[in-house]
């Protein structure tokens, strides 16, 4: 019953150590094929490829699954998987496992995120697994244990139904399994982003700059993704791509939209060179 046809892609490029865990993962859950950007587009958005080819090479994961490597982001490798790289059509894209939450306006900037929405644009659902880490400078990372809980988020996903115009976000804790509180599904939270603008002068005194800042926070309501994973659940965030704010539409269509407001613009002068001639 649970046998499915899953397309995993990532943000972080096909040799990062999360796809291959997450890969091997949803093996046990049905036929996986790997079809992921060859380097990587952490915070690209969903960028898409247009104004050239995009470039697919065989490769093999570290743990020796074969993959497919693509030039082009990670929306172009949902859409090249789906609309006819592929023999098949996925039933499922499952994108991660990130290197770092997606939470609150995140989702905005992912490219892991907008892997899943290439597959919900296209009628296909979508699961969007992130690791939360706040200790940048360890090398070891619960890869593995975010696996199995991306695992059953996914399982219980083909279970119980996942309607095609909805992603679920997944973000689960850095800690060892037994020291994670369980699963909670949540709404998105506020991130405060503390970015800030640093120029520079290279060799030659021509300025550059770079957008710095600290590792984003964010408030920690109850029933949000940011809540729970403070309190080391792991968040679970459906999401669809209708961003009409529906609470707006009867304000604004209660505005005066008979006249416009005249504007004045000051007298346009026209070059004559006969005018310019008699002065």
């Amino acid at each position: 019953m649970l046998s499915k046809k899953i397309l995993i892609t990532n943000d972080d490029g096909v040799d990062a150590v999360g796809i291959m865990a997450l890969a091997a993962e949803m093996t046990k859950l049905g036929e996986v094929t790997v079809l992921a950007p060859d380097r990587n587009w952490s915070a690209s958005g969903h960028g898409r490829t247009l104004d050239r080819p995009l470039r697919v090479k065989e490769t093999c994961l570290a743990n020796g699954m074969s993959a497919f490597a693509a030039d082009g982001s990670p929306a172009d490798c949902v859409a090249l998987g789906i609309r006819g790289f592929l023999p098949f059509r996925p039933d499922l894209v499952v994108s991660g496992i990130n290197t770092s939450a997606n939470l609150g306006q995140d989702v905005l900037y992912s490219g892991t995120v907008s892997a899943a929405a290439e597959a919900s644009l296209w009628g296909i659902p979508a699961v969007a697994v992130s690791l939360d880490y706040s200790d940048l400078s360890s090398a070891e990372r619960n890869y593995a244990t975010a696996a199995q809980f991306a695992g059953q988020v996914v399982e219980n996903a083909i279970r119980y139904g996942l309607k095609a115009a909805t992603i679920l976000n997944v973000n689960i804790p850095d800690f060892p399994r037994e020291q994670i509180a369980g699963i909670r599904a949540t709404r998105l939270g506020n991130r405060v982003y503390n970015d800030h603008v640093v120029k520079r002068s290279d060799p030659r005194g021509k300025p550059y700059y770079w957008l710095a800042g600290k590792t984003p926070g964010g408030i920690a309501d109850t029933g949000t993704d940011i809540g729970a994973i403070a309190e080391r659940f792991v968040s679970v965030t459906p999401l669809h791509l209708d961003m009409t704010e529906y609470f707006q539409i009867l304000d604004i269509a209660s505005w005066d939209w008979t006249e416009r407001i005249p504007v004045s613009f000051p007298a346009k002068k026209i070059y004559s060179p006969e005018l310019a001639s008699a002065h």
